[in-house]
């Protein structure tokens, strides 16, 4: 880690109207000099500033009314991955429709264990007041270093493992399970699951709204993990047909994997949907397009990244009473696969 993502972060709005006894918009208003704050605020903010003191960081920054006016965009994957999977596009549009005539300027990096010192250095130097995290592995140490230099983060999917770090996420789990009831009205009795990563919450919680519905017809279904591109899904799909060669009913965890998946079950002579019935995630541009038309889960990419931008910068605002997550509502797209 480098010196800078070291240094001991300083104070956060949240810490200044704790000792003055005020609320953050009280804060932020006598920062920037502005009206209606009684003399009696004014003075116990100004003290507890003075009490608190603060290092030059992002957080100091925003305190003292000089941001940036800009937010950072982190995305945890390879660029290539980024370019080639329209959920990442989908999110980007959302995220600049949402700054659209608020003068805030957007910054795309992406984000991998190798440089997460370098970065964090970066973000903690004051080009941006904030940043928006996406496709989080594991218990990432951007998160931890990031709450450690005080920059405000939110978080586009749910983390996992212990944090504090508020999230905006489709209701992945709601989804798998609407999955696993629509295949069952099929009268389908052999499913298997191509899951997403282990080390994703993603994955785990569409899984686990699979595993729900199935449970509720006491059935069971045969797992196989990928992630979330066409080669590991066709991958998986030749895994889920040694292992369960009658299987009649299949969950994809993302559109993207789908396609890999279909092209396998073509190669074996399944017909879709008479011999197998596949159902996928997402309702991406591939779910109209495949070969036949997926049936899908949809989710609103571009109002996930719409309403983390507008969580990041309602905190930057100083807005009380913000929610620490938002999940947003799925919906089965019923086409000819399913």
């Amino acid at each position: 880690m480098t010196e800078t993502a070291k240094r001991r972060p300083g104070p956060r709005i949240e810490e200044v109207a704790r000792v003055a006894g005020v609320s953050k918009s009280t804060v932020s208003r006598v920062i920037n000099d502005e009206q209606y704050v009684s003399a009696k605020a004014r003075e116990a903010v100004h003290a507890a500033i003075a009490e608190l003191g603060y290092a030059p960081n992002q957080a100091a920054r925003a305190l003292a009314g000089n941001r940036a006016n800009a937010i950072a965009l982190v995305v945890s994957e390879p660029s290539g991955r980024v370019l080639s999977d329209p959920f990442f596009a989908g999110v980007l549009r959302g995220v600049h429709a949402e700054l659209t005539g608020r003068h805030v300027q957007l910054l795309l990096m992406m984000s991998q264990p190798s440089d997460t010192s370098d970065l964090v250095a970066y973000l903690s130097s004051g080009h941006v007041d904030g940043a928006l995290l996406v496709s989080l592995h594991g218990e990432d140490p951007l998160v931890p270093m990031l709450a450690e230099i005080g920059l405000p983060v939110v978080s586009g999917g749910r983390p996992l493992g212990t944090t504090t770090v508020p999230f905006v996420d489709s209701d992945n789990f709601t989804g798998g399970l609407e999955a696993a009831r629509h295949l069952l009205s099929l009268g389908r009795k052999k499913f298997g699951t191509v899951a997403g990563p282990k080390d994703m919450a993603v994955g785990a919680d569409r899984l686990s709204g699979f595993r729900r519905g199935l449970s509720e017809a006491k059935m069971t279904g045969t797992v196989v993990h990928a992630d979330f591109t066409p080669e590991s899904g066709a991958q998986a799909m030749e895994q889920l047909l040694r292992k369960a060669p009658d299987l009649d009913a299949v969950f994809v965890a993302a559109d993207i994997m789908a396609l890999g998946a279909l092209q396998v079950l073509h190669a074996h002579g399944k017909r879709i949907p008479d011999d197998v019935a596949v159902i996928g995630f997402d309702d991406s541009v591939f779910a109209s397009t495949a070969s036949p038309p997926l049936t899908t889960i949809r989710q609103d990419v571009e109002e996930l990244g719409r309403t983390m931008t507008w969580r990041l910068l309602a905190e930057l605002n100083g807005e009380d009473g913000l929610p620490p997550s938002l999940l947003l509502p799925t919906t089965l797209i019923k086409r000819v696969s399913a």
